[in-house]
């Protein structure tokens, strides 16, 4: 209302400098009402601090959305992976499935988060290119939706409540808009599917890792975010989105600490759950399990991170026990899995534009529980690649793997598949 008064006030001084002499009694009466308008108008108090902003000017909308396409080069469709990217290879196990190697929308998000209160925090993230089982792509998903309670000014500790990442392994917690490799790593991410699951968390750390946490995204060091020194929570073990199967809540626990070392930085970090798995449809009919609400399903895994400065390392192994397809009695076991990958980057900066060449290798042995009859895999893939920023709203990368995937499940039980591909993806920010 006051910005108006102004704008109306600055125009009728205009009108006044070429008015006739008539005319200039009429302006100089409406000039001093608008004045006496303004002045009487009620402006924030900002000597004794008192403001008229609301909860609800403080939260603020950010998003990225990325394109991909999986079709160049491909050897062999029927390499895929069900929890990377349903664009890649097929959806179905079946012999005769068709290639799924079109353009395909992988994220479309928006992110709403803000200091609704000086002990309360909230983030809530919609995924608008959710994929069901269906095929019929683009569903609304929430993705996160947590509140961060605080206790001290600096917010050293807090707890969130909500859905949220379990605090499990650094590419887990690392953002899609911020990782070079298109997908997750098999070993790591196997452990939770799209990384979430409803609970509540204890976190830790000080004042000054938390800002050298959020340099180390902000600055393009490809950083996991800040997800506190020390993590300690429960949630339902039953992946987001999903009603918990069982009165079994999972238990979390990680440490890591980002050290400065002359011009280096590195992440050191342990992370270990534990819990029981329920089977809530997965199963197919004629494959035993005992007891398929409460599978045992913990691990415990190591993180070692050199971030690029300009050369970097980034590598984590995990190892544990969790319901695995075994195809030689069509039953689901508790076994042992173990896993983990190596990645090795570049960050290179020519003037305001960043590139990062990569390659990766991982490997994974184990099940996998979301998948269909806990699907057992062994993985060995390789990944060449280069990301290009040459601004901050857009990115360009481009992918070469080479996989060996074998995979098996009551329809499959025989599926070991091998094979190259290229990937392109296009990511906006905005």
């Amino acid at each position: 209302m006051i910005k108006r008064k102004l704008i109306t006030l600055l125009l009728l001084i205009c009108a006044a400098v070429n008015a006739q002499e008539l005319q200039k009694e009429d302006v100089k009466k409406e000039v001093l009402r608008l004045l006496d308008s303004i002045n009487k108008a009620k402006l924030p108090d900002t000597k004794s601090g008192v403001s008229e902003e609301h909860w609800y000017d403080r939260i603020s909308l950010r998003g990225y959305a990325q394109i991909r396409y999986n079709g160049l080069f491909s050897t062999n469709d029927k390499v895929s992976c069900e929890q990377c990217d349903k664009s890649w290879g097929t959806t179905s196990t079946a012999p005769d499935a068709k290639s799924n190697n079109g353009l395909f929308i992988r994220r479309a998000r928006l992110v709403f988060s803000g200091q609704v209160h000086p002990n309360v925090f909230f983030y809530f993230q919609p995924d608008f290119a959710s994929s069901p089982s269906t095929g019929i792509q683009n569903f609304v998903q929430i993705r996160d939706l947590y509140f961060d309670l605080s206790f001290d000014k600096k917010k050293e500790y807090r707890v969130r409540i909500g859905q949220s990442k379990i605090p499990y392994g650094f590419e887990n917690m690392q953002s899609s808009s911020q990782r070079l490799t298109l997908d997750r790593a098999d070993a790591i991410n196997s452990s939770i599917a799209n990384e979430r699951d409803l609970g509540a968390f204890f976190y830790w750390a000080p004042a000054e890792i938390r800002e050298r946490f959020a340099m180390l995204v902000k600055d393009g060091y490809k950083g996991s975010g800040d997800f506190g020194v020390f993590a300690f929570g429960v949630y339902n073990g039953q992946i987001a989105n999903k009603i918990d199967g069982n009165r079994d809540l999972n238990v979390v626990a990680r440490v890591t600490y980002p050290f400065v070392i002359g011009s280096q930085i590195i992440e050191p970090g342990i992370q270990a759950y534990t819990g029981k798995w329920a089977f809530t449809g997965e199963i197919s009919s004629g494959v035993a399990v005992d007891d398929p609400q409460y599978v045992k399903d913990q691990r415990v895994g190591a993180t070692f991170v050199l971030y690029p400065r300009p050369f970097g390392i980034q590598t984590e192994y995990n190892v544990g026990t969790g319901p695995r397809y075994n195809p030689l009695t069509n039953a689901v076991d508790e076994t042992d899995l173990n896993g983990g990958y190596v990645l090795l980057n570049y960050k290179l900066d020519f003037k305001k534009q960043h590139i990062y060449p990569f390659a990766k290798f991982q490997y994974y042995d184990g099940g996998k529980k979301y998948e269909k009859d806990a699907r057992s895999y062994v993985v060995r893939d390789y990944e060449f690649g280069i990301e290009w920023q040459p601004i901050k709203a857009f990115e360009l990368t481009a992918e070469y793997v080479i996989a060996d995937r074998n995979f098996v499940d009551s329809a499959l039980p025989v599926n070991r598949q091998q094979g190259n591909l290229l990937r392109l993806q296009a990511q906006f920010n905005f």
